[in-house]
């Protein structure tokens, strides 16, 4: 017997809420959102951080000023350096220190080299976002790899350096340093054709990133976004050049900006600065000359008169500044850190919304954020 024909109904639509994170590899760190989505569109997104809150700022107020360096490795633990150089800077701007050329020219290069290793770790995870496979994570690891061991053999540690100290460097290069940094650009120089040979043509990173994520310029500014999240929006927003701190006054490089304000533009203003930065490396190797690496005459115990700076830095993913607060003494009565991070995430709701819950991940991925600076 033919079934009966089951008469028109109204079904109730239901949107659903899509938990991602905090323990998932898209979130890049432990981050969670909430998305909710009409079938595979995204309608909402509301992100939760302070998973990795551990008070770095008030336990720096409770450290010495040398101390206090360890703290800033850990909130941006892909570029130590550059966290490092904002925390020394405002100490040294408080204490009214001079610094000798050398171990400016250090930091200069070094800075820039965590510059191209952290730049090295998003285009590897953000290939895996796009789905172009593992390729990528294999070469940013090889080129990351050679950059980590000349970290090592200067500091000790492959990651948490405290190598940076109030008013130079803990201690000298060694001998062979120059040799070392030559090699590594090299290598850095191969890595960056590599990946853009991989990716800047290739039709499916192209058809996944390209019009995804828009935002303007006029809102990335009123979001506060700096780094190359907002540079992609076309703004040339840059603190080694409006600011010029270190020696970058002294040295010849460009501002990629994108046109669009899309993933592909912040992932190609992030590849141009690669280039630019082995062009600033090469460019400080040639100013750099024996000499000391800390002032004549520096305490055993550093104490700063009362006062209060702030000093920013142009760090991988933006605007990283330090706000300290002294009334006088051996450590920071007040520390806060200007996270980029923190404020580059403000606008995935808006980046997101409209997007496919797929996109929705590059998107993301696009900001190359690290959660222990968003956190702190």
């Amino acid at each position: 017997m033919a079934s009966e024909m089951l008469p028109d109904e109204e079904y109730e639509v239901q949107d659903l809420l899509l938990n991602v994170g905090p323990q998932h590899p898209s979130t890049h760190g432990v981050f969670r959102m909430v998305m909710t989505v009409d079938g595979e569109l995204v309608k909402d997104v509301v992100p939760y951080i302070g998973y990795l809150h551990r008070g770095a700022e008030k336990l720096c107020e409770t450290m010495d000023y040398r101390q206090g360096i360890g703290f800033m490795d850990r909130t941006e633990y892909l570029a130590g350096h550059n966290a490092e150089l904002s925390y020394v800077m405002a100490v040294e701007k408080l204490a009214g220190l001079e610094v000798p050329e050398r171990a400016q020219w250090i930091r200069m290069i070094l800075c820039e080299l965590n510059r191209l290793s952290s730049h090295f770790m998003f285009m590897g995870a953000f290939g895996i976002d796009v789905g172009v496979f593992g390729t990528p994570f294999i070469y940013a690891w090889r080129e990351r790899e050679a950059i980590i061991d000349l970290f090592e053999e200067i500091s000790g540690d492959r990651m948490m350096y405290a190598y940076f100290r109030p008013g130079g460097l803990a201690w000298d290069v060694p001998t062979n340093f120059v040799q070392r940094v030559k090699e590594v650009l090299v290598s850095s120089k191969t890595g960056i054709k590599d990946f853009d040979g991989l990716l800047t043509d290739n039709e499916i990173f192209r058809a996944r990133t390209q019009g995804i994520g828009y935002i303007s310029a006029e809102d990335a500014i009123d979001y506060g976004m700096s780094g190359p999240s907002l540079r992609g929006s076309g703004v040339p927003m840059d603190v080694r050049k409006d600011e010029p701190y270190l020696y970058y006054d002294q040295i010849k490089f460009e501002v990629p900006v994108g046109k669009n304000g899309d993933v592909f533009d912040r992932y190609i203003c992030r590849l141009e600065e690669m280039r630019q930065s082995v062009s600033i490396i090469e460019q400080c190797l040639e100013h750099l000359q024996p000499g000391p690496i800390m002032p004549e005459r520096m305490p055993r115990m550093l104490r700063t008169p009362p006062g209060e700076v702030y000093v920013r830095t142009e760090a991988p993913r933006g605007e990283y500044g330090v706000y300290l607060v002294s009334k006088g003494g051996n450590r920071p009565y007040r520390l806060k850190v200007r996270s980029a991070c923190l404020s580059n995430l403000q606008p995935l709701k808006q980046m997101s919304v409209g997007q496919y819950v797929a996109d929705a991940i590059i998107v993301l991925g696009s900001i190359d954020i690290v959660l222990s600076e968003v956190d702190r």
